[in-house]
């Protein structure tokens, strides 16, 4: 062996007992591990044993023993692989294992090495775990009054395992729980710093390079607990995907498609899951306040937000918001409103409730959104109510399901409006109100539907058709049909024939459109103020569709048909979208419709135009009144007033009469192309999306490395310089993170305090090296009682009680018998003394008797003062038996029966020695 033995202590657990450390003299031990020559020495002594290798690790030799030197108890086993990790592996006596990593001289941690930073410290023993195959954790500090000495950083397995309250003795009794395994192996591995006096520096002194424990290889480093630490990026990429209801488990399989597998992915799917429970309960029971909250601030900080909540018994009941783009959109299209009721939108079950209209891209918008607790009228009330205090102005035509909660609230607070109900949801349930065969129920059913959904008749034709057709089928008094047609106002299209834009909306179809936007990026799961994060994004998502259509509008020009100017006058002024229905109805106009018999009364010519379909059948005659001064135009179909732009049969005589743009009158504001402001597209409207300016950086610094990283993605010699450029930039900044330069005062000293910890040679502290400051007798009161501690249920003998727990059950119940046996020892043994005591007594007075009749006597003298000296030295023994047993009740330790043993053996004595003497006087 050669004569430059390295030495290092190493701690390890057998039947989970510390054993001391131990030293161990390998001169094999910390030189290099040679795995070309090691390996061919090993074949070719035919050790290999391939039985021995189990899971990932390949053991190289496992009958490979080396002779260990003569003062060490450990010898060396094998070397085994793990990957592309090499251990030595050590056996002690008893058979205990022992891993040594075989990790280049440049990534150990070097004894006495001074570092300047904490961080430095850290980063260094990280990187060498990495090569090693285990994960770090920083251990407990050593402080001196005032000021941290000493660090360590553990092997991640460090501590003792917990194994739980089980007894063998009654394994049937344990109490149940979850099966789980054991990673703690109360591993010795570590560094050791501390603190160079009046630095801030760190010296590393000590450096425990043993493992008790397999070491694991690189393909299993990306499950240890460094890397399944998730950093903000992809803990802002797993809120991100919530918002549109993806949930962890999408999130870590679509970050694991990004990044090329599941090992470049930090944290496992469990770690995605625990984040976002760990939102839902921060936020906790505080759900409702933060809510409420954040919709003040942003009455307060964003222009023209109105919010509004109704509390009751402290509970909130209703909210309404509605931002500066809703009220907006609400000046601009609020003509026609619908909204109805959607569930399971929140974890709450609050009822969740838009606004819904359209806008002059013929999209669906929001003007507002509230949230009841239940749909009974007065909350309706309020709700539309407080829809009013926000956008101060009624619309002309409301639209609702046929909920009678809502149709209350609607007469009650609308009572400008006309209320329509929605005919979908009342024809849908006509084929399961009318009987009959399956024959006459299809035609009945085709003819109703072409009747109620007849656009052009009027009110006074319905009604005829509507009778002669009940009449027909002896439906007069049905009674399903009877109540509809007394509320036929309500829901038939021709009642609302003079209703400006009736014909916008006839179903509740948009409003299911835009419930199931919301509820796509919703979860029935979500708290409040996770809802309204979704809502946000919603929104944004709605507002970005209807900046992509203006941005077509602006950007785009439209193919015509009819080359005709009146249709290039509407590419102008119409939005892109419209354009398309005006066009189709230009195009009908020139070549499907032809202007008939013209009747003129001054200004005003009649024209009846005929229309014909796509086979040139005619289909209907519409008359058109033209004024020749103002060129205004109106027509019998009345589609201006029902939808709010010409019809074809207009068309058709302003192409007669040489019209060649549309007059004003007849361009509606709400589909022109400056309907809404511009600022309703600002960026600063769009709430979801994070506007901070470190957030703006921060993206433009990752598209330009994504950038970077595209372009060379064909050029591996390009991609590693910049790869080496980007770790260099890390390590600058990294570098460049301020440190402290300012510590806190070390060496204190208050009043009362005591004596400091010193070396003995320090004369400051006289001398005393106690380190404990004085206690009053008031302080030692209020810490005597401050240790009362709070009663719990024992598990093993189910009483409440302070001093034990299910662990140590049996051994403190043990040495409370014996206790009690031994008060109970010295009560007998006080009330033998006692009984001596009064033989005594009893003595000295028969004494007194006899000396008194032979006084003269000097051989009674003798035997008075015998007498005497015999009893005082009876009570002084009784006095001394008394007080040694009131001192053994006080303080006889719990756990120690040799002591007990040895002081009832010594009672024993006492007593009888009490006895004898008794005996004797």
């Amino acid at each position: 062996m050669s004569s430059s033995e390295s030495r290092f202590d190493i701690t390890y657990i057998d039947s989970h007992r510390l054993i001391e450390q131990v030293q161990i003299a390998n001169s094999d031990i910390d030189a290099p591990i040679n795995t070309e020559i090691d390996t061919n020495f090993i074949e070719s002594t035919n050790l290999i044993d391939s039985g021995c290798s189990g899971g990932s690790s390949s053991t190289v030799a496992t009958s490979f023993v080396e002779s260990a030197p003569p003062n060490t108890p450990f010898i060396f086993s094998c070397i085994e692989k793990h990957g592309s990790v090499y251990n030595r592996v050590f056996m002690s006596p008893n058979g205990s294992k022992f891993w040594k990593p075989d990790v280049t001289t440049e990534f150990k941690p070097v004894v006495d090495t001074i570092y300047t930073k904490w961080d430095d410290v850290v980063t260094m023993y990280d990187t060498y775990a990495e090569k090693a195959g285990f994960s770090t954790r920083l251990g407990t500090n050593q402080q001196r009054p005032g000021a941290t000495s000493y660090r360590f950083i553990h092997c991640n397995r460090y501590r003792k395992p917990s194994l739980g309250n089980y007894s063998m003795s009654k394994p049937y009794g344990n109490p149940r729980k979850r099966s789980r395994r054991v990673k703690l192996t109360n591993c010795p591995a570590c560094i050791r710093l501390k603190i160079l006096p009046n630095t801030t520096n760190y010296v590393l002194y000590s450096f425990v390079e043993v493992h008790n424990h397999p070491l694991i290889g690189q393909e299993f480093m990306d499950f240890s607990k460094k890397k399944r630490d998730i950093t903000f990026s992809e803990q802002h990429f797993i809120h991100s995907l919530s918002m549109y209801n993806l949930g962890p488990n999408i999130s870590h399989k679509v970050q694991s498609t990004m990044k090329g597998g599941h090992h470049n992915v930090r944290g496992k799917t469990t770690d995605f899951k625990n984040f976002s429970r760990d939102i839902r309960m921060f936020i906790g029971d505080r759900d409702a306040q933060l809510t409420v909250d954040m919709l003040t601030a942003h009455t307060k900080n964003l222009h023209n937000f109105f919010f509004d909540y109704l509390v009751v018994k402290n509970e909130v009941r209703a909210l309404f918001w509605a931002d500066d783009v809703s009220r907006c959109l609400y000046d601009a299209f609020g003509d026609v409103l619908a909204f109805d009721a959607t569930y399971k939108t929140n974890k709450y079950k609050m009822i969740f409730v838009p606004f819904t209209g359209v806008d002059h891209h013929k999209k669906c918008i929001t003007f507002g959104a509230g949230l009841l607790c239940n749909e009974t009228t007065e909350s309706y009330v309020w709700l539309l109510e407080t829809f009013l205090k926000a956008h101060r102005k009624q619309p002309s035509l409301v639209l609702t399901d046929q909920d009678a909660a809502m149709k209350e609230a609607i007469d009650c607070i609308f009572n400008e409006s006309k209320h329509r109900l929605c005919m979908w949801h009342i024809m849908r349930k006509l084929p399961s109100k009318i009987k009959g065969s399956d024959v006459d129920n299809k035609e009945l059913r085709t003819r109703i539907h072409k009747l109620v959904w007849d656009l052009i008749i009027d009110t006074h034709t319905f009604e005829e058709r509507w009778v002669a057709l009940m009449d027909e089928y002896g439906l007069n008094d049905h009674e399903w049909l009877s109540p509809m047609y007394k509320i036929r106002h309500l829901w038939v299209p021709c009642y609302f024939r003079h209703i400006d834009m009736c014909c916008l909306m006839k179903t509740t179809s948009r409003c299911e459109s835009s419930n199931a936007m919301f509820k796509v990026n919703s979860s029935k799961s979500n708290t409040l103020l996770q809802f309204l994060m979704c809502f946000d994004t919603a929104i944004d998502g709605q507002r970005h569709k209807q900046r992509e259509l203006e941005f077509d509008t602006m950007t785009t020009t439209p193919l015509l048909k009819t080359h005709s100017p009146i249709e290039r006058h509407a590419s102008e002024v119409y939005t892109a979208s419209l354009f398309r229905e005006v066009q189709k109805e230009i195009e009908r106009g020139w070549y499907s419709c032809t202007p008939g018999p013209t009747t003129v009364v001054g200004d005003i010519k009649i024209y009846t135009v005929e229309q014909y379909n796509r086979e040139f059948a005619p289909v209907g005659k519409f008359e058109v009144t033209f004024n020749v001064q103002d060129k205004s135009a109106s027509c019998t179909c009345m589609r201006f007033t029902r939808i709010g732009y010409l019809c074809r049969h207009v068309f058709c005589v302003f192409k007669f009469t040489q019209v060649h743009k549309i007059p004003d009158r007849y361009i509606s504001k709400r589909w022109g192309r400056d309907s809404i402001p511009r600022r309703v597209y600002d960026i600063s409207n769009r709430y979801s999306v994070d506007n901070r300016e470190e957030t703006r950086l921060r993206n433009e610094i990752l598209d330009t490395v994504g950038l970077c990283v595209d372009r060379l993605r064909r050029n591996p010699a390009q991609l590693s310089a910049l790869c080496e450029q980007l770790k260099e930039l890390k390590l600058k900044i990294f570098a460049d993170v301020p440190s402290a330069t300012l510590v806190m005062p070390q060496g204190i000293r208050t009043k009362g305090c005591g004596s400091d910890k010193g070396d003995k040679g320090d004369k400051s502290n006289n001398g005393d090296n106690s380190g404990k400051r004085f206690v009053g007798p008031g302080e030692k009161a209020i810490n005597k009682y401050k240790k009362g501690k709070t009663p719990r249920r024992c598990g093993n003998c189910k009483q409440l009680v302070t001093d034990h727990n299910a662990r140590t059950c049996e051994r403190v119940q043990a040495a409370k018998a014996s206790a009690a046996a031994a008060k109970a020892s010295a009560a007998a043994a006080k009330a033998s003394a006692a009984a001596a005591k009064a033989s005594v007594a009893a003595a000295k007075a028969s004494t007194a008797a006899s000396s008194a009749a032979a006084s003269s006597s000097v051989s009674a003298v003798d035997t008075h003062t015998s007498v005497d000296a015999s009893t005082f030295d009876c009570s002084r023994l009784a006095t001394e038996l008394y007080s040694g047993i009131s001192s053994l009740s006080m303080t006889c330790p719990l756990d120690m029966s040799s002591s007990r043993s040895s002081d009832s053996r010594q009672q024993t004595r006492s007593t009888n020695s009490t006895a004898a003497t008794t005996s004797g006087v």
